[in-house]
């Protein structure tokens, strides 16, 4: 297990970059911590897959340098990283068994013959394996070979870092649920620094500790998942987390109050309008109902029943907004106001977000 150390790291795949927007990925100052289990989560193109073949030493970085237990592994070969990396599409020995697959990396660094067949046992079992140990990779279904890929990754208890790029695209959606209940459970046994890259948002808040928010190449939140659903850092951390995303409105800054669509909402803290683009944001969950005319106009548009709860589909001035009631709850169409729960809502200047002022209500 290791710490990782991401030290004024950035990467271009241009052979002479010379503005920000040049970059794939943008300058990071991170330290991950040792025996965490972080997820690199955002849209297609925003540079997870690049930040994590830097780190596992498939990519050189443009410039910076990242570190394992302090130790400069920027120029270090993948072999001497010490690091497993399981891959979005399978990669496994076609003419090997499955057991010698599971094998593989043990064997290849001359483990005793007695420990490499307890621990293949052991992770068979964990991927549900056990019964076709003795038969051909070939001929497996992709979910089978990606389950041998996750668990060759598994297999060794000695690594720095376990890293997985995007490992279940393959696996139906039963057998996801039952491999991330695994891999935390493997996580929770061994300590290992665990990084998994996905774009799913499903995926990323149920596997780790702490979620890495990646958009345009750049971190814009490090944090537990509450922590994203209740205080995103950046406009695109409200509206890629949460289902619906979070609502935002342009806003007009006064003190304690904010005027957004003709109408004035109560902030519960005074904020400080520092000259940018001011929004208020605000998830579906703090949306309420209402017949206060002193509350945001709006005109209900649709109702969907998800089982859970009732997502509301609602128009203010042309803008879509959702809002989500407790199953069960009487909803009425005929509703024309919106009102905010002062402790959901967040402020942002230029899509970060801001601190209300201390002391100031």
């Amino acid at each position: 297990m290791a710490k990782i150390t991401l030290d004024n790291l950035a990467h271009s795949y241009l052979p002479n970059p010379a503005a920000e927007a040049d970059f794939a990925l943008k300058e990071l100052n991170h330290d991950w911590v040792d025996g965490e289990a972080y997820a690199l989560l955002g849209a297609s193109g925003c540079g997870k897959s690049t930040l994590l073949n830097i780190i596992s030493g498939l990519l050189h970085p443009s410039q910076g340098r990242i570190l394992f237990d302090d130790i400069d592994v920027t120029h270090a070969p993948t072999a001497a990283r010490n690091i497993a990396q399981v891959f979005q599409f399978p990669v496994v020995y076609d003419t090997m068994t499955v057991r010698e697959n599971l094998a593989f990396p043990l064997r290849n660094r001359g483990a005793d013959p007695a420990y490499i067949a307890a621990r293949v046992g052991k992770i068979a079992e964990m991927i549900g394996m056990e019964a076709v140990l003795n038969q051909k990779a070939r001929g497996l279904t992709a979910d089978a070979k990606q389950k041998i890929s996750l668990g060759r990754g598994m297999v060794r208890e000695d690594v720095n870092a376990l890293l997985f790029d995007e490992p279940l695209t393959v696996i139906d959606p039963h057998m996801k649920w039952e491999l991330r209940t695994q891999l935390k459970s493997l996580h929770y046994e061994f300590g290992h620094t665990m990084i998994y890259v996905t774009h799913d948002q499903t995926e990323a808040l149920t596997f780790a500790d702490k979620v890495v928010v990646m958009h345009d190449g750049r971190v814009v939140q490090i944090g537990t998942p509450q922590e994203l659903f209740e205080r995103p850092a950046h406009t695109f951390v409200g509206y890629f987390i949460g289902s619906p995303g979070m609502n935002f409105f342009d806003a007009q800054m006064d003190g304690a109050q904010a005027l957004i669509a003709g109408s004035t909402v109560n902030l519960g803290a005074a904020y400080k309008s520092h000259g940018g683009k001011m929004q208020l944001g605000v998830r579906p969950e703090f949306v309420e109902l209402s017949d206060d005319p002193a509350g945001v106009a709006a005109r209900v548009t649709r109702v969907e029943d998800v089982g859970r709860h009732k997502i509301i589909r609602l128009d203010v001035q042309g803008q879509p907004i959702c809002a989500i009631a407790p199953e069960g709850s009487a909803v009425s169409v005929d509703a024309t106001r919106l009102t905010f729960r002062p402790e959901g809502i967040n402020i942002y200047c230029n899509d970060w977000r801001i601190d209300a002022e201390k002391g100031a209500v």
